[in-house]
């Protein structure tokens, strides 16, 4: 693949040397454009060596080839990294006065931006409409990371680290082979009113939901996110992908159930209360109005979206699931897995153990997919973007 890094400059810059060179290990063709504020950290005979292309900053230099826009054409993906505030500024508004802003805006190539910058500069309200204009034209971010930044500062504004944006622009160079199918999938944890205050919830973050509609998004599925409670910073890695907000059990069902018909794919996700309220208090229930008595809730049985969607599902259509369980063993969780798959009905099973420190508010994830023969299909460790694709990869082979 013909891969284009911008670097511009931050003192972040270093590190893009070890994913210039991660990249030439894999194999790909790798031309470094600088910003000449970039030459400023790292020199022009270090990214030389390392991409072992030319270099330059000009839309001057080989004119003859038309650089300042081949570059861009031929392109198969662009990381600007690191990308300051000012680099962002300069996208946003289309500047094409040195070659990488240029090349930028020659490409219809994907491009992935890893910002880096002190925290004031990341949080100003001028960077936050940047990077939303940026985001609505499809540019896709990764980063950045809380830490420590240049001097005493600490923050969020760390560029990721060499490894993070390599694996993302793995991700972002895998093939097309969803393309043309209509997937959706539900995220993150319903909440059932108790008063206007209170609420019977659980601690799924959307997380694995959402790295599964990206990865389905990233292979060239249409994708709709059903959401329901799954925080902003989430979402807004979602660029491309039709979001739909949810509290409860009963609108993630109904929306759920509008888009379902036309799916190809359905992948129930999120984590569904089974339980409700049977009747929610209008006012909040205080220890003042009880009198010493604790008030006694009476539940009432949600009903089962993912067993609905199987029953009903149309001709050709794959549903998948996911169930968190507390098992004794990896035996009792596959048993598990496979007791529930044949209840719920549906094609693929996804079970992962859950616990206090696992499963739930964790980067990483350790799955088991059942299939409809009740055999494990697939296992899968790591991210939750790696379990993600490992899902995606199940419901393709079915398919197949």
């Amino acid at each position: 693949m013909n891969i284009v890094v911008g670097v511009t400059g931050g003192i972040a810059a270093y590190k893009v040397v070890q994913l210039v060179r991660l990249l030439v290990k894999d194999g790909h063709e790798v031309h470094v454009v600088p910003t000449a504020d970039a030459l400023r950290f790292v020199g022009l005979p270090t990214w030389e060596a390392i991409s072992r292309h030319p270099v330059t900053t000009s839309v001057h230099d080989d004119v003859a080839s038309v650089r300042h826009v081949a570059l861009g054409q031929a392109a198969d993906l662009i990381v600007v990294a690191p990308a300051t505030a000012n680099t962002l500024a300069r996208m946003a508004a289309g500047l094409a006065d040195d070659l990488l802003g240029t090349t930028l805006l020659a490409t219809r190539a994907p491009v992935l931006a890893a910002p880096a910058m002190h925290t004031e500069m990341w949080q100003h309200p001028a960077t936050q409409a940047n990077v939303a204009t940026l985001r609505d034209r499809g540019i896709r971010f990764i980063g950045p990371e809380s830490g420590q930044l240049t001097g005493d500062d600490s923050g969020p504004g760390r560029m990721a680290e060499p490894e993070q944006i390599h694996a993302a622009i793995a991700a972002a160079l895998r093939p097309q082979d969803a393309a043309g199918l209509r997937i959706v999938v539900s995220a993150g944890g319903t909440r059932e009113p108790i008063d206007p205050v209170r609420y019977l919830g659980n601690r799924s973050s959307g997380r694995q939901g959402a790295a599964i509609a990206r990865a389905a998004a990233d292979r060239g599925a249409e994708v709709t996110l059903v959401a329901a409670h799954v925080d902003d910073v989430v979402v807004a890695e979602l660029a491309g992908i039709d979001v739909r907000r949810v509290g409860t059990a009963a609108e993630l069902g109904q929306v759920m159930r509008e888009f379902a018909p036309t799916a190809d794919v359905v992948i129930m996700a999120a984590a569904v209360a089974d339980y409700r309220v049977a009747e929610v208090a209008q006012r909040k229930l205080t220890k003042e109005a009880a009198n010493g008595v604790p008030p006694t809730l009476e539940l009432v049985e949600n009903d089962d979206i993912l067993a609905t969607l199987a029953r009903d599902r149309r001709e050709g259509q794959t549903i998948v699931g996911f169930a968190a369980e507390t098992p004794e063993t990896g035996e009792d969780l596959v048993e598990r897995g496979v007791r529930k798959r044949r209840r719920k009905g549906a094609d693929l099973l996804v079970v992962n153990a859950v616990g206090w420190t696992q499963g739930f508010e964790s980067a990483d994830n350790t799955v088991t997919i059942i299939d409809a023969r009740d055999s494990v299909a697939a296992s899968a460790s790591g991210t939750k973007r790696e379990v993600a694709d490992a899902v995606v990869d199940a419901v393709l082979a079915v398919r197949a």
